[in-house]
């Protein structure tokens, strides 16, 4: 039985720049990888699906951790944001490379490499078959990427936000299954229990906007090959947040 709603016209990606970066450490952008996600986007746009992506910069610089070692918060922030540049430009050329035209758009002004971030312009990229890949964030510190992924489906008028994940999580558990054995993967969750049980499936401003919007999320393993394909197929796979 497919998911409601599948198969979706618009969707909105959120992939971690870990998802970008190899076991080595020093590699922080894994080229094989990045060749690997842009072939599944390519193949995706290629059945139709009008499809953006946000992208995060964990595998470069997380602001967090910057504050935490006493650097301005703020400041740590913007250096976070510029770290999803690069990767979306590396998204960008891999994608081009695939034969798939797409634009990065940003929410912070570098006219030099990407357009700013303007939400009429990317709908119409997205009507006319690019994908566009959103990075910068928000634009604003204090903010993560997984809000900027819930923001950017919003104003764009995406049907679902798909939250690709990484190390080896493929959805939204009773528990954490790295930690508990008997925790259970829970196929379909609502909104008020990720926020009542604190199930960590994303940051809570992000689960609380899609919530406010009515936008349902799919939780998923994007490190699987295959699997953003049977997501937009409303395959029985992840959780989905509704």
């Amino acid at each position: 039985m497919g998911r409601p709603g599948a198969p979706w016209k618009r969707v909105v990606l959120k992939v971690s720049g870990e998802a970008l970066a190899s076991d080595s450490a020093d590699e922080v952008i894994d080229v094989s990888l990045v060749e690997r996600l842009a072939r599944e986007v390519a193949e995706v746009r290629a059945l139709g699906t009008e499809i953006a992506v946000v992208i995060g910069s964990g595998n470069i610089w997380r602001g967090a951790v910057g504050s935490a070692s006493g650097m301005d918060r703020a400041t740590a922030d913007y250096m976070g944001m510029l770290a999803t540049v690069i990767n979306a430009l590396a998204l960008r050329d891999a994608l081009e490379r695939e034969g798939q035209p797409t634009r990065v758009q940003t929410a912070i002004g570098m006219s030099e490499i990407a357009e700013p971030y303007i939400r009429l312009r990317a709908m119409r990229h997205l009507e006319k078959g690019r994908v566009v890949v959103f990075a910068a964030g928000t634009g604003n510190p204090f903010f993560t990427t997984d809000t900027a992924g819930a923001l950017r489906a919003v104003e764009i008028g995406a049907e679902v936000l798909l939250k690709g994940t990484h190390g080896k999580v493929d959805g939204v558990y009773t528990a954490d299954p790295r930690k508990d054995p008997t925790a259970m993967l829970l196929p379909e969750v609502h909104f008020s229990d990720i926020l009542e049980k604190d199930l960590r499936a994303m940051d809570l401003t992000a689960i609380t906007l899609c919530k406010e919007n009515a936008l349902p999320i799919l939780y998923f393993n994007i490190m699987k090959e295959g699997n953003l394909r049977s997501a937009l197929a409303g395959e029985e796979i992840g959780t989905l947040i509704y």
